[in-house]
């Protein structure tokens, strides 16, 4: 038997939420950097997108 549930449950989308948030907001600093030539932006940026991939691939739900 197979249960199909359609109701998000709230911390699955505060997760969801949480990725992408970090994800664009690590994309953005990544241009920036790119932009302005700032290597520490780049570290920034890609620390973000590394956590937002961690964070997704850790919580499985």
């Amino acid at each position: 038997m197979l249960t199909v549930v359609t109701i998000s449950w709230r911390p699955d989308r505060a997760v969801r939420r949480t990725v992408l948030v970090l994800g664009a907001a690590g994309l953005t600093v990544i241009a920036t950097g790119a932009i302005v030539d700032a290597m520490w932006l780049l570290g920034i940026g890609v620390w973000a997108i590394i956590a937002a991939m961690v964070i997704e691939l850790v919580y499985r739900p």
